[in-house]
């Protein structure tokens, strides 16, 4: 059975104006950037692009604008998770009503829920939309954990629960998913120095960060990867690693935000909590781009 998702999906920054207002006209030029370089599709509102900060107001109105900007050229993938399931309902329903290809599901953060509560919780959402859903797994953010049995319960029970984005940081789990995942059910990396391994595990692609900055160079390594060719795809790998590691000297997104900052894609602004580079990393992040001929 074909999947429905397949590749590399970027989870595309939300630029802002220096007085703290979504910069439309940047997230304009990064989309076009995204399609020109051939990436699979894009997601806006997922952590990277900052959705802890924006109003409810503004994540509509976002992905309004992410959607009407593609234009249909690449799935849009819709993050609308919360903690709270009445409202990644609400958000999930504004993001079909509005063309969105699927919808990212967060795992509830901080109310740290069961594992009955995970599949509840998803299958409440699944059911109140009729477009795909993918489920985020990333316990290193939310302090809860999809043990594999929920989710294997959730692909089961719910049609259109059709991908994971598995960011646990477990390869063992990966490769658990992989092997009770039903037929057309994609498992797509939630790491980027962690792609390459599930992909030759049996997995399908990524959603990323480092793609926001290098879409083509992650498109190519991991098509190839894809495709079989795994010497071209480790080559190209192990040159991208110095940026893998760099988009992470601090809290996401703030490395990636001020890498296409320096490159001159966007402000450097980002909305408290998050803040600007400690002066130590600016540095280190800023020597990876050099070196890499990135800026």
């Amino acid at each position: 059975m074909k999947k429905p998702f397949r590749g590399v999906y970027t989870a595309i920054i939300t630029p802002f104006t220096p007085e703290g207002e979504v910069d439309e006209e940047a997230l304009g030029n990064l989309i076009e950037f995204q399609i020109k370089n051939r990436i699979d599709g894009i997601v806006p509102c997922g952590t990277t692009g900052e959705s802890p900060t924006l109003s409810h107001d503004e994540q509509d109105k976002v992905i309004e604008f992410v959607i009407k900007k593609v234009s249909g050229r690449v799935p849009v993938i819709a993050g609308a998770g919360s903690n709270s399931t009445a409202e990644a309902i609400r958000l999930s329903q504004q993001a079909e009503k509005a063309g969105a290809d699927a919808v990212l599901q967060v795992n509830p953060y901080y109310n740290k829920p069961t594992q009955k509560g995970l599949y509840l919780h998803f299958r409440a959402i699944a059911d109140s939309v009729r477009i795909p859903v993918i489920v985020y797994n990333i316990k290193g953010r939310t302090a809860v954990n999809v043990e594999t049995a929920t989710l294997a319960k959730l692909m089961r029970d719910c049609k259109n629960i059709a991908a994971v984005k598995e960011a646990s940081g477990d390869l063992n789990q990966m490769k658990d998913v992989i092997k009770c995942a039903k037929p057309g059910f994609a498992v797509l990396s939630g790491d980027d120095n962690m792609t390459l391994d599930l992909i030759k595990a049996g997995g399908d692609g990524v959603i990323s960060v480092a793609s926001n900055l290098v879409p083509g160079m992650i498109a190519d390594m991991v098509h190839a990867a894809l495709d079989g060719k795994m010497k071209e795809a480790e080559e190209m790998n192990k040159k991208l690693d110095p940026l893998f590691r760099a988009c992470f000297i601090e809290t996401n997104p703030i490395p990636i935000k001020t890498s296409l900052a320096m490159k001159g894609m966007c402000s450097e602004s980002f909305r408290l909590p998050m803040c600007t580079m400690e002066q130590d990393n600016r540095e280190k992040l800023k020597n990876v781009l050099n070196v890499m001929n990135l800026i």
